[in-house]
């Protein structure tokens, strides 16, 4: 198995759990030491480890991760294209033209350069499991976020598009759209949201949600670990909201 931002958050609890099962496991992130703290902590020997420090919006670095998966264990049965980041909140007309290129690199071209090369492996060996990492905020708008929220939407847009073209090929492809998780990311988007007043944002967030709490990395880990699984086998091109009940209202 492959997984991007392997070494925080949602990546990191779908590690724990497969690591636990006995995966062989291929961990990508930019911090290549966390990645090697995250197997030391797990466990992990070396024969079902390997860390690669990568910006998944540079194709070389996206090949790169790839061949050294296949050379390392000949296959690529799963796939969670999982990295992002969250960019900066600020209405359209302001929000920095720097900081949206940023945002689209790595959650837009950094999903398809995970696609663009993971699926000629799967296609060769005549199967495989993919989950894109999208967003509750890739089925609305949230004011402040064109960045984040348009790039998620994209992102549900290549899943739908890859889904469409690979499940012939015995490819599923699904994504999962987490609403507020309690991760770091989600600190980085109540300071954003209302600076010096992250505490007041994080009750706000809660508030919205009909379960009244934010959702737990573990909890959207579950959902990415099932889709992967065999136990999913007849499910693919599914957007699966992991949200407390928040699309509902």
């Amino acid at each position: 198995m492959v997984v991007t931002g392997a070494a925080g958050g949602i990546g990191k609890e779908l590690v724990r759990q497969v690591a636990n099962d006995g995966a062989s496991l291929v961990l990508v992130d930019m911090n290549e030491q966390a990645l090697t703290n995250l197997v030391t902590e797990l466990g992990i020997p070396s024969e079902r480890a390997l860390t690669v420090r990568a910006d998944v919006s540079k194709e070389e670095e996206v090949k790169n991760y790839v061949n050294q998966a296949v050379s390392k264990f000949d296959k690529i049965d799963a796939f969670f294209n999982n990295a992002g980041v969250e960019g900066t909140h600020a209405n359209v007309e302001d929000y920095d033209t720097s900081v949206f290129d940023f945002v689209f690199n790595v959650n837009v071209r950094g999903v398809f350069l995970g696609l663009k090369y993971v699926v000629p492996v799967m296609k060769k060996q005549g199967y495989g499991s993919i989950v894109n990492s999208a967003s509750l905020a890739g089925s609305m708008g949230s004011p402040g976020f064109a960045a984040y929220n348009s790039s998620k939407h994209a992102v549900i847009g290549l899943t739908r598009v890859v889904a469409a073209e690979v499940t012939p090929h015995n490819i599923r492809v699904n994504a999962i759209a987490p609403g507020v998780i309690n991760t770091q990311m989600m600190r980085k988007i109540e300071e954003n949201a209302a600076p010096g007043a992250a505490k007041e944002a994080e009750k706000a967030f809660q508030n919205s949600v009909p379960m009244g709490r934010y959702g737990e990395a573990s909890e959207v880990a579950n959902v990415v670990y099932f889709l992967l699984s065999d136990a999913a086998s007849y499910v693919s091109h599914s957007i699966y909201t992991v949200d407390g009940g928040m699309l509902g209202q």
